[in-house]
């Protein structure tokens, strides 16, 4: 944790604490814009499929055309935001490449999250094509499954 000042002047007016030390924010740092990136662009890959699954049954009330515009829609946010999630994880690998070289399991685990993260945007993108209703089932499901795993061995690793 870095040192607080112990100086009273230091800090800003109604911020020094008992015995006069000044509280500080925590400093932004290149990991935290990385991570904040990433978890922004999870955000989006994942909720917004969490999302959209809920709203599709009631856009379907409206019209067979209202959930494919609202998935086309959808689609433009959401592959940037996988784009996003390949660049910062991509940087996030180079940024633990010394816990990568040292931790086995952390390496395993690793290799599975990005084999899911693989199979996550080929199911998103064949949901996208799929022209029948048990291939957006299945493609949809798949990638919604794969999201959330992807999602979760993220946190895994981030310990």
């Amino acid at each position: 944790m870095p040192a607080l000042s112990t100086r009273q002047d230091d800090a800003p007016p109604g911020l020094a604490g008992a015995g006069g030390m000044a509280a500080r924010m925590l400093a932004v740092s290149w990991d935290t814009v990385r991570l904040f990136l990433h978890v922004l662009a999870a955000t989006i890959w994942v909720g917004g499929q969490l999302t959209l699954a809920a709203l599709v049954p009631v856009l379907r009330r409206f019209g067979a055309e209202v959930p494919r515009a609202a998935a086309r829609r959808f689609n433009q946010v959401a592959w940037t935001a996988f784009a996003v999630l390949v660049v910062t994880g991509v940087w996030n690998i180079i940024a633990v490449q010394d816990e990568i070289s040292h931790d086995a399991s952390y390496r395993v685990t690793l290799i599975v999250k990005l084999i899911v993260v693989g199979v996550s945007g080929v199911t998103a993108a064949l949901h996208a094509r799929a022209r029948s209703t048990m291939g957006l089932a299945v493609f949809g499901a798949l990638t919604g499954a794969s999201a959330l795993a992807a999602l979760f061995l993220g946190v895994l690793l981030a310990g």
